[in-house]
């Protein structure tokens, strides 16, 4: 007997439709064929130990099992459960009645338990794309699944319970998500708050303008000044997600297999913190079956990279270019898959070796040139995606000591979240642009007109700061920024002065 049934391959963020067809005749052998890989070829013996243990009978027939399309690789244990609803359907077992109607993933446990999958998200999608009822899937994953309005999820927990519903003997319940209230519960709870921060005043509004704009931010002190403390506090002053941001951000997450048990959407924006010894596949992706990398976890959140000038320098070029696409392809001799990395950057990193360039109260103890030295670890190309830079000084006791509580993180998030809402209207209509940090040369023209008392001061600052021209639209855009803050239409010198002072590392006096 002949039947059909269907699964999904995923590659990169999007799913495949599979269709598994399953013949049973005369003979003793079991062939699977359409480009399987070795665990999909051990599927055997999980499915024959799960049947076995639920008192299901494994045929003894010829079984003849093809996976199409067969030129598409099918990777991962996660096709044991079509696999064996295919075997039992075609041997008289299951009833094949609703088979077209649904799509299964799933692994097998030798008891038949079935076991959770990575991207259950984008398999729903695809399935709701391509008209099917319903999706049966690992009750682990069926929250994910069920973010996807009009596919009717079903979370199985062991191979009986999927047989007695093709059977009609069991009628589990669908799973269903309140995706509103999931948002009101996750989307505004954080673990720290900037309140918790002493002093830095200067610096906590340079990281407000970063997150108004959606801008790439670097912070120089020496050891103990906070940056770390902060960067780790940006997530609870970006704007909330969407509902299309949250998507495309779990899927990524999903894919990756990071999503957790029992989970729904993303409620919160991520925030990724690699060490520096990362390599650069795991940066921007890769392997031999292309998973996504660090900067695509961060996709809509911040990617915090501490100790900058301690990572690889081939860890930090591979950036460049998805720094400025927002995107990350990934090719093999095969296939490519595209990965979406919109993501904002911050660095942190001492001004020397040692640690104490620049420090009021601490001499510097390294030999000359090794300031100038340490800082061209990070090539020109990689700082001109930068935004903002500003030099970090050490808290002072009084403020330290001092038991006034600090601005908490959601007053600053409602400037932020005012000021975005400035630019989109503004990018309305715009293709590629959502925030200032992603207008173009030609955009910025458009958008960013300083008044000539504007164009006189930025002209004497980058004459006697000695900014490099690298600067002039960096600076344009963080002051449209700091207007949009302000909810200034029009960019005054004022706005002006304060984007030239974040542009420390621009000044050729720096490091000396």
């Amino acid at each position: 007997m002949l039947v059909k049934l269907f699964g999904a391959a995923v590659q990169g963020i999007n799913a495949t439709l599979i269709t598994i067809e399953v013949n049973c005749s005369r003979g003793i052998r079991f062939m699977l064929v359409g480009l399987p890989d070795t665990s999909v070829k051990e599927s055997h013996e999980r499915i024959v130990s799960a049947l076995e243990v639920n008192g299901l009978k494994f045929p003894r027939q010829q079984i003849v099992i093809n996976m199409s399309p067969a030129d598409i690789r099918k990777e991962g244990s996660a096709y044991d459960l079509p696999l064996a609803v295919g075997i039992l359907a075609a041997s008289g077992s299951v009833s094949p009645e609703k088979l077209n109607d649904y799509v299964m993933m799933g692994e097998l446990s030798l008891d038949g338990s079935i076991l959770p999958l990575r991207g259950a998200l984008p398999v729903a999608i695809m399935a709701k794309e391509k008209g099917f009822r319903g999706f049966i899937l690992p009750s682990a994953n069926a929250k994910e699944a069920a973010v996807v309005k009009g596919l009717t999820v079903y979370g199985m927990d062991n191979i009986r319970e999927v047989v007695g519903f093709f059977n009609g003997l069991h009628i589990p319940a669908p799973t269903l998500v309140d995706i509103v209230r999931e948002f009101q519960e996750g989307g505004n709870a954080f673990d720290s708050d900037f309140s918790d921060v002493k002093g830095q005043e200067n610096v906590k509004r340079a990281l407000e303008v970063a997150a108004a704009g959606g801008h790439n931010i670097i912070m120089v002190g020496p050891p103990g000044s906070g940056k770390s403390m902060m960067a780790k506090r940006m997530p609870s002053i970006l704007p909330p997600f969407s509902l299309d941001e949250a998507l495309e951000t779990t899927r990524i997450h999903s894919v990756a297999g990071q999503m957790g048990l029992h989970k729904s959407l993303m409620t919160r924006r991520p925030f990724r913190s690699p060490h520096h010894t990362i390599s650069d596949v795991a940066m921007v992706g890769g392997g031999a079956y292309p998973q996504p990398g660090e900067i695509s976890l961060a996709h809509h959140g911040v990617l915090f990279l501490d100790e900058l000038a301690e990572f690889n320098r081939n860890v930090l070029e591979v950036m460049r270019q998805p720094l400025e696409d927002r995107r990350i392809t990934i090719s093999r001799a095969r296939f490519s898959v595209d990965y979406p990395a919109s993501f904002m950057l911050v660095a942190a990193m001492n001004p020397c070796p040692c640690g104490f360039h620049n420090h009021p109260d601490k001499e510097c103890v390294c030999p000359p040139g090794a300031v100038q030295r340490y800082l061209n670890k990070i090539s020109g190309p990689l700082l001109d995606r930068i935004d903002i830079q500003i030099e970090i000084t050490p808290v002072p006791f009084d403020k330290i000591s001092d038991r006034t509580s600090a601005e908490r993180s959601d007053h600053i998030r409602m400037r932020v979240v005012k000021a975005r809402e400035i630019q989109q209207a503004r990018f309305r209509g715009v293709r590629g642009i959502y925030c200032n940090a992603q207008m173009s040369g030609k955009a910025l023209h458009k958008y960013v007109s300083p008044d000539n008392a504007g164009l006189s001061l930025l002209k004497t600052a980058m004459e006697r700061l000695s900014l490099s021209a690298r600067a002039y639209d960096r600076i344009l855009k963080v002051s449209r920024t700091i207007a949009d803050l302000e909810g200034s239409e029009q960019i005054k010198p004022v706005h002006l002065a304060e984007a030239i002072n974040y542009r420390n590392l621009d000044r050729e006096s720096w490091a000396r």
